[in-house]
């Protein structure tokens, strides 16, 4: 018998006069008691039933066989991605987010048809108390690894406390949240937490915690990179292997997983070979000549004029747009208000208005982009168009005074130019701003109350931000402000932003519909001055760090939404950045043989579920 089952039943015998101490042992008891489930959602409930049969967005009848190459940028000298020496040097499609986890599996699989639910793979079942307190995985009977052995609790205790002494740094921070990690049972292990994780951490572990095996892995060496391939779990095991040139995939017939719920309709191609290439011309040029099959575009000059090539106009290659129903990213010039010359609210405010995106938009990109206007555009957490509820307000009420009016009500927008490139209206706005804010025009230079001219530096990684910074730069000239535009290579960018040693900097906030404990690290207090951290705008707010713990404690899809929207709106009124574009669709060309799936996934297209037309043919 169940203990609520029990509790009930015992209750009711009692009679009135203890039904209040058995009220208080049966909440007790509910919020500390969990029961075995297939998945788990950060808010609310799975979409899918325990006897699923697969994912929305696959095609469960996707015929196994052909193959399928990819192209991408850049080198790689190791296989092993789960360590710091290979951070940015390891093999693409083991642990992949856009070309899939070959190799290595998690202790359980996150849809992408939902804001963030986590259903069985290697763990088939998951208890949690109602507090989250602590998680415990039930590792499914039959997971085994790629050389036929099985994967056992004894390998989940061995992969953690090897990230954590000798993996990426995040591994480390991770297991300072975990207080005690213990075998419950045969095939049980439990995670047990510190006061300083949240709610969303037991679905960190749950995704994050790739399992690897203790009997092929030597814990002296596995912090060095290597290229001798490493046995997983997942459905490809590493073939061909040339250092920086390309790494080939072969799927394992016997792989375990094949017809489990979370994995029909994924794995289609017999072989996943990935190839590398130094330069976005040498790629694109590979992809005409038919050298792999698909290539992701998100640059609509290149999309409208690069792709009239003989392959596409014969049908052999097909331009495919996706919809996604995702948070749009938020790219955007950032204000490093560390620096004197952005301490000023009204300051900031002013330059934003000088970024003339209508004749971007229109003169660059033949009128593809939308402006961005919260950090979650596009989704239903977006504040943009939006009044504030109630409950909104009510959250909001130590800070309301730090909202703007129109945000709060809203009716906010990023300024609208006439593309023209010489709006007069924007200029007047933000000369008057500037007055405000203590600065005056003189000589054709704008000079602050204590005789400084305004000039900053605009740090660019590649032509593409250059280009971008120039045009943003011809505004601000207008107005007397000095703008230089520094253009470094990916190493001195790292270096510089590591340690925020610039004035204004080009830069993308990813977004999903389960924002979480990332928001500290780009906007907390916490990360104002943490060398490496992604704070960039140096924000150092306390309303800000009492936001983000509202959405970390959020327990419901309804008040979580609320959290977001306020923090939203308080973000939007910071002046921060200026918010620039994004595109509300995604683009893909791709072979005619290479097909997707007829329903997108809630994040878009999703490459692991595609498969060869032809093995369908050979069929």
């Amino acid at each position: 018998m169940k203990i609520r089952d029990f509790l009930y039943s015992f209750c009711t015998h009692m009679g009135l006069t203890l039904l209040a101490v058995c009220l208080f042992i049966g909440m007790t008891l509910f919020r500390v008691q969990a029961e075995p489930t297939h998945a788990i959602a950060m808010h609310g409930e799975p979409a899918l039933p325990p006897d699923y049969k697969y994912m929305p967005y696959v095609n469960p009848d996707a015929p196994k066989g052909g193959k399928i190459v990819h192209g991408v940028m850049g080198t790689f000298d190791s296989v092993n991605p789960f360590i710091l020496k290979s951070l940015r040097t390891n093999a693409r499609g083991t642990r992949d987010p856009l070309l899939g986890n070959l190799v290595f599996e998690s202790l359980m699989f996150r849809s992408r048809d939902e804001p963030f639910t986590m259903y069985g793979l290697i763990a088939e079942y998951v208890e949690w108390p109602d507090d989250r307190s602590w998680i415990e995985f039930t590792l499914n009977p039959k997971a085994k690894w790629s050389d036929g052995k099985p994967i056992t609790v004894e390998d989940v205790l061995f992969t953690f406390n090897l990230l954590a002494e000798k993996g990426k740094p995040r591994y480390a921070r991770i297991a300072k949240k975990v207080s005690k990690l213990e075998q419950t049972g045969e095939r049980k292990v439990r995670f047990t937490f510190t006061e300083q994780a949240d709610r969303e951490f037991p679905m960190i572990i749950a995704l994050a915690t790739a399992v690897l095996p203790k009997h092929a892995i030597d814990p002296e060496t596995f912090d060095q990179s290597t290229l001798k391939p490493i046995i997983g779990s997942g459905p490809y095991i590493m073939d061909k292997i040339s250092p920086g040139k390309f790494i080939t995939y072969k799927r394992n017939p016997d792989y375990w997983a094949k017809d489990l719920p979370s994995r029909v309709g994924f794995s289609n191609f017999d072989e996943v070979k990935i190839e590398y290439y130094r330069t976005q011309t040498g790629l694109f040029e590979a992809f005409k000549k038919g050298l792999f099959d698909v290539y992701p575009e998100n640059d609509p000059s290149s999309w409208e004029r690069n792709f009239s090539f003989p392959a596409v106009d014969n049908g052999y290659v097909i331009k495919n747009e996706f919809q996604s129903g995702n948070a749009n990213k938020m790219f955007a010039f950032v204000f490093n208000t560390r620096k004197p010359v952005f301490k000023n609210h009204k300051v900031r405010e002013a330059l934003i208005q000088l970024f003339d995106f209508e004749w971007v938009n229109k003169n660059l990109f033949f009128g593809k982009y939308q402006r961005t206007s919260s950090f979650w555009h596009g989704s239903n957490l977006a504040s943009f168009g939006i009044p504030a509820s109630d409950a909104e307000k009510a959250l909001l009420s130590p800070y309301i005074d730090r909202i703007k009016p129109d945000v709060l009500a809203g009716t906010y927008k990023p300024p609208v130019s006439d593309g023209s490139g010489r709006d007069r209206k924007l200029l007047r706005k933000a000369s008057s701003l500037l007055k405000q804010a203590g600065y005056t025009m003189r000589d054709g230079k704008l000079f602050s109350e204590d005789g400084n001219p305004m000039e900053f530096e605009i740090l660019a990684l590649g032509q593409r931000q250059e280009k971008l910074a120039i045009i943003y730069r011809r505004s601000l000239e207008k107005l007397g402000i000095a703008v230089t535009i520094r253009n470094v290579d990916d190493a001195q960018y790292q270096r510089r932003t590591k340690k925020f040693d610039y004035d204004m900097v080009l830069q993308t906030y990813t977004a999903s519909l389960s924002p979480g404990i990332e928001q500290l690290g780009r906007w907390g207090t916490v990360s104002t001055n943490l060398e490496g951290s992604f704070n960039y705008a140096g924000a150092n707010d306390p309303a800000i760090d009492y936001l983000i713990d509202k959405i970390l404690q959020a327990r419901s899809r309804e008040d979580f939404v609320t959290a977001v929207r306020a923090y939203d709106r308080l973000l939007i009124s910071g002046n921060y950045l200026v918010p620039l574009y994004h595109l509300d669709q995604q683009w893909v060309a791709h072979r005619n043989y290479i097909k997707p799936p007829e329903k997108n996934s809630l994040y878009g297209f999703q490459l692991e579920t595609w498969w060869d037309a032809r093995a369908e043919k050979a069929e």
